[in-house]
């Protein structure tokens, strides 16, 4: 139990960052990205073919995260510049992310770093196991990320990032560009899916085609599970809770495996998950006002 708590966590980590790039985009931009199984196969093909090449992880961990903010930068140039809506930008986006990341892999759909140093490595070196050198890194990863991410949200750039998000046509009138600030938001969200993806990739110690699908399920899901649990508004609340909810996402995801649940129905199983986390609020709120009228029937 022990080893499959700590796989959890450790996988929870390292997930914590698409939560990160989901919130961004859907909740703080309120534009829709789909393009985020793509840039995630992007992200960790490319670490994975570099670091099988014999370049430095963290090169190759940073090299990711640029090319997901490329795919990024893509879609806000499709639905900014050529007016596509940004769930059909993401998707073509998406599609093309595919082949782009086949052709990165050398047309190989499993690119395998077995023998090869991580970003994990110098941790195992210490002694460390393989499970905790990761929890270990993820922390201190997610802490400076974290705190970058914050600090960037609390600048000019940053402020007129979230307007845009709050209010488009209010941002305007303020002199905001919100079309630049949608551009630089999926940038910055789908830099961090790349990241993401180069983390799981040496996590696994292999990359395929495959390793984005349920990636927007996945960030949903987490960025769900924090607000509805944690109903908080400061952000940088919201960032901690964001990886809690990460780390509990992957956390009942491991439980119903171990319990027997068929992969097969894994996705099922986080498509009902995510309807429920979604329908949670208005269940709170028919349960209080329910709740409320006993008590005022009683209290008369």
């Amino acid at each position: 139990m022990l080893l499959i708590l700590q796989g959890a966590i450790s996988q929870g980590l390292l997930w914590a960052f698409l939560a990160f790039a989901m919130h961004l985009s859907f909740r703080v931009l309120e534009t829709p990205d789909l393009s985020v199984e793509g840039t995630f196969i992007l992200g960790g093909g490319t670490a994975a073919i570099l670091i099988a090449s014999g370049f430095n992880p963290f090169f190759a961990t940073l090299a990711a995260m640029c090319v997901g903010a490329l795919g990024g930068l893509v879609t806000g140039t499709l639905h900014t510049k050529l007016k596509i809506p940004s769930i059909l930008a993401g998707i073509l986006t998406m599609i093309a992310s595919w082949s782009v990341a086949l052709r990165i892999m050398g047309m190989s759909p499993l690119v395998s770093i077995l023998r090869n140093p991580t970003v994990f490595t110098p941790l195992e070196n210490l002694g460390l196991l393989r499970n905790e050198a990761i929890i270990v890194f993820g922390l201190i990863a997610l802490a400076v990320m974290g705190t970058l991410l914050y600090c960037f949200y609390g600048t000019e750039i940053g402020a007129g990032l979230r307007a845009t998000g709050n209010n488009k046509q209010m941002a305007k009138a303020q002199g905001v560009n919100t079309n630049a600030m949608i551009v630089l938001g999926l940038v910055v969200s789908n830099g961090f899916v790349g990241l993401t993806g180069a983390l799981v990739a040496q996590q696994g110690r292999s990359a395929s085609v495959t390793m984005g699908d349920g990636a927007i399920v996945f960030g949903l899901a987490a960025v769900i599970i924090a607000e509805v649990l944690f109903p908080v508004r400061r952000f940088w609340v919201r960032m901690i809770t964001l990886v809690i909810g990460s780390v509990i996402y992957r956390l009942v995801i491991a439980l119903v495996l171990e319990m027997g649940m068929p992969s097969t129905d894994l996705r099922l199983f986080q498509a009902i998950t995510v309807a429920f986390a979604l329908s949670l609020p208005l269940i709170r709120e028919k349960f209080s006002k329910r709740f409320g009228k006993s008590k005022e029937g009683r209290a008369s």
